[in-house]
């Protein structure tokens, strides 16, 4: 394990998969799609991405007729129990299940653990499966089933578009990705983990992250192999759900409050509590802190993983 006083470092760059519309293919039953990469600037060169079409592997074509879950939601598609319509009243349940599948396949062998989706989509939506206002669809869709079913980190892509969204989806990510590759043996490692872990726990559930606290604290011998990867997984299934912004907020301030006290230095452009800003400025701000206590070695709990390659830690260091 990589345990120094600043964050805890991931040195691969990470492999996001994407609704392939969604990064500007032609791909959509109307032929349109969006490139909403860039709305990251250059930190949509830290990442490796997997561009995937279920409805395109479907063999459905563009343009094509739009598709509708008939059924519950997209799960009992793959249960047997629901099926996809397209707009003609044509079945083509098979054909979408054959594309979902083709595009789960290309995420494994391209080693992705999380997914950018488009919500709205009768096949990528998650939390909705209509663009239209007023109708929500039947969520998750057939894709989105699988891959919430199977673990996957998710982003909408809609966060793309809010700095401070993004900024939270991108510190869970990175503690997602950590912890899912980290090397836990024995009862020490746990304490190690959940030492850097629990702050950012504390902040997306705070009732769980005590209650976890405790049974850590009672753990009296190395735990088996079935209770770490259970303890892995429940911080990971954590991870994946959006803070608030007023709990971001109130954890950035404490943080500073404790580098202030370590360094005995203030960081240009961080701003007193009681100052209004925009979450622009807020999203600003985390950055600062982030780079701020890299440099200084002073542990950040709000983000506990950052990524640094390696050519830019031996950078760094010199």
């Amino acid at each position: 394990m990589y345990m120094d006083k600043g964050p805890l470092l991931y040195t691969e760059k990470p492999v996001l998969g994407i609704s392939a519309c969604c990064m500007g293919s032609p791909v959509r039953y109307n032929g349109k799609g969006w490139n909403m990469l860039d709305n990251l600037g250059r930190d949509k060169s830290s990442f490796i991405w997997v561009p995937v079409c279920p409805e395109l592997f479907s063999g459905l074509g563009v343009p094509r007729d739009p598709i509708h879950i008939a059924g519950e939601s997209g799960k009992d598609v793959w249960d047997g129990t629901g099926r996809v319509i397209g707009r003609s009243r044509s079945d083509v349940t098979s054909d979408v299940i054959e594309g979902c599948n083709i595009g789960a396949k290309i995420l494994e062998k391209s080693k992705v653990k999380a997914f950018v989706y488009l919500d709205g989509s009768p096949s990528c939506g998650v939390y909705r499966t209509s663009l239209k206002n007023k109708r929500i669809g039947k969520p998750p869709g057939v894709f989105g089933a699988h891959l919430f079913e199977r673990g996957y980190f998710l982003i909408p892509v809609l966060d793309l578009q809010s700095p401070l969204k993004w900024w939270d989806c991108k510190r869970r990510l990175l503690a997602f990705l950590w912890i899912d590759s980290a090397e836990i043996k024995n009862k020490r490692d746990i304490y190690e983990v959940w030492y850097r872990y629990k702050f950012i726990c504390q902040e997306l559930d705070e009732p769980w992250a005590r209650e976890k606290g405790n049974e850590l604290a009672n753990l009296d011998h190395d735990p088996d192999e079935e209770y770490i990867e259970f303890f892995k997984k429940e911080i990971m299934d954590l991870l994946r759900k959006p803070s608030k912004t007023n709990k971001i907020i109130n954890s950035l301030w404490k943080n500073y409050s404790y580098y202030r006290r370590k360094t005995g230095e203030t960081i240009q452009g961080i701003l007193e509590p009681d100052t209004k800003r925009n979450i622009t400025t807020v999203a600003r701000e985390l950055s600062l802190m982030e780079r701020a206590s890299y440099d200084k070695e002073v542990f950040f709990g709000t983000a506990p993983v950052i990524y640094r390659d390696v050519k830019r830690i031996e950078k760094d260091r010199i």
